[in-house]
């Protein structure tokens, strides 16, 4: 069980990470809100409401891939030992309503 939800978990990461590369093809570096504005470096969109325009700023691509380092370097000491299955189980639980959780770890994370 945890081998199957650990491959799940390395497949999540790894799509969160290239969508981040490609949302950052410029590499301007990280992207901030001003008010109901987003700067996403070469563009600026308008018309958010600012606690959203500070959200989607949050989530700038730089951030994302070094919150998906963390994770897979914590999922690395964390992947073949028995122990650490809750720390893989909450890793996971973003992921809980994504089409190929795994069944019988989407019982464990209620």
């Amino acid at each position: 069980m945890t081998e199957e939800l650990v491959k799940f978990l390395k497949a999540r990461l790894d799509e969160e990470a290239d969508l981040a590369r490609r949302c950052d093809g410029d590499g301007c570096g990280e992207w901030s809100a001003h008010g109901d504005t987003v700067d996403f470096c070469q563009v600026d969109l308008l018309g958010f409401h600012p606690t959203i325009a500070q959200h989607v700023a949050l989530h700038d691509p730089a951030r994302v891939l070094r919150e998906i380092e963390a994770k897979q370097r914590i999922l690395a000491r964390h992947a073949h030992d028995p122990w650490p299955y809750h720390d893989v189980q909450d890793l996971a639980s973003p992921y809980v309503d994504h089409p190929d959780f795994p069944a019988q770890a989407k019982n464990s994370a209620a």
